[in-house]
């Protein structure tokens, strides 16, 4: 059983999220997805024969110009990985700002690592495209929206693997 301690050694994301919500007006707490099946599969092949690609919920870089950036609306897409991107957009995201940043990409999107894995023979290759997913918490938009179009994107790319990188 845990101890009591004096101070929290980690923030729970899902406490966090029911005050969230709670503090927005909502009456009742937010409902966690749960499956009895998950349609995660074991590699068919080895990892170093295997294509793998990267998901994250960074958003594309927003306009420079404020007016602009304010009518951008967050959604999927699919970029190309060569030229890695310089930056993405994580302003609107949450984690611990205090604490870290997102100013180096690859700290929260492994790109440039995954191409060095693939030279290196790690993985068969790396993905020639990597995709975003706004971060959403409508169950519904998920499973009907974001989901097809992300194993569409994964099937044009002949991705045996991806890695789902979230903020």
């Amino acid at each position: 059983m845990d101890q009591l301690r004096p101070y929290r050694s980690f923030v729970s994301y899902i406490d966090r999220s029911r005050e969230y919500y709670a503090a927005q007006g909502y009456d009742r707490p937010y409902s966690w997805p749960h499956y009895d099946h998950v349609p995660f599969t074991p590699l068919q092949k080895p990892l170093s024969q295997c294509r793998v690609g990267l998901v994250t919920t960074a958003g594309k870089p927003k306009p420079a110009d404020p007016m602009a950036a304010m009518l951008v609306q967050r959604g999927m897409y699919a970029e190309p990985a060569v030229p890695p991107p310089a930056s993405l957009y994580t302003d609107d995201l949450f984690w611990d700002k205090k604490a870290t940043h997102t100013n180096d990409v690859d700290s929260f999107l492994p790109i440039n690592h995954l191409a060095e894995y693939a030279k290196n023979g790690r993985i068969g290759s790396a993905s020639p495209r990597f995709y975003g997913v706004p971060t959403d918490y409508s169950q519904p938009r998920t499973l009907k929206k974001y989901g097809p179009q992300l194993l569409e994107w994964c099937h044009e790319d002949n991705l045996d693997a991806l890695i789902l990188l979230a903020l």
